[in-house]
């Protein structure tokens, strides 16, 4: 964690846990939503006229993966009881050298699962929420790769001629990771842009999502949500009028 934001912990999950999680990913894997937009810049937002076209905000790469939300995942699911359970955050926070850590309080995408068909990838960006823990549940037979560059901003600077230089097909900064199914992954997205990879199998990715942040309330923006989710609810529409952030950073 120390040397570039991100950890792998081998056979996190016990073969059980697996299996429950991968059952309730692929029951609800029907209801995924898949974006009606499918070209997006790195900040997953709508980019700046006033700035030129080739600027990292104007830039937009194809994006065609589908999440399954929050909430359908209800209170008796493993995925919901890992995530509000408690050793798993204080886990994170003594890993992390934080005090304390809060659960990402946005209803919709706070613990979400990521699946990738075959021919489906998911552009670089970088994350709304400070931490992330990823679990493996479903491999892609091939491709399907994640991908990260470390700390390539910080909280006080976008670092935008560094993000150029990746889109531009710089790859010398460049990190793969080969997950197992299994393997629970530590990883800091908001200042680390990622993607993943086309899968180039015949059978789906499905990967577990859990956000994190130093602050309590955080929640993402409306338009974020709605782009990528397809649904916001009326705390998103709240949180909009008093956004809490940790940094003053492109979402």
């Amino acid at each position: 964690m120390a040397e570039d934001g991100c950890a792998v912990v081998r056979d996190f999950l016990s073969p059980e846990g697996l299996r429950a999680l991968l059952k309730e990913a692929e029951e609800r894997s029907p209801q995924a939503y898949y974006s009606q937009k499918k070209d997006c810049n790195v900040y997953l937002n709508e980019g700046d006229a006033s700035l030129p076209s080739d600027h990292p905000c104007n830039r937009f790469l194809p994006r065609t993966n589908g999440f399954i939300t929050t909430d359908l995942f209800g209170e008796e699911t493993a995925a919901h009881r890992l995530y509000f359970w408690e050793p798993l955050k204080d886990f994170l926070a003594t890993c992390l050298g934080k005090e304390a850590l809060y659960l990402y309080e946005d209803p919709v995408s706070s613990m979400i699962v990521n699946v990738g068909r075959p021919g489906q990838q998911f552009n670089w960006h970088f994350d709304t929420n400070e931490f992330t823990i990823t679990l493996l549940l479903k491999a892609a037979q091939s491709g399907g790769y994640f991908e990260y560059v470390p700390d390539l901003r910080s909280p006080e600077d976008e670092c935008y001629t560094e993000v150029q230089k990746v889109l531009d097909g710089d790859r010398s900064r460049i990190k793969r990771l080969d997950l197992r199914e299994g393997d629970l992954q530590f990883f800091l997205g908001r200042f680390s842009l990622h993607q993943v990879t086309a899968n180039t199998g015949d059978t789906d990715r499905l990967l577990l999502i859990m956000s994190f942040t130093e602050k309590p309330g955080v929640v993402g923006s409306v338009a974020r949500v709605k782009d990528l989710y397809g649904k916001v609810t009326p705390v998103h529409y709240a949180s909009e009028q008093q956004k809490v952030r940790a940094d003053k950073l492109l979402d």
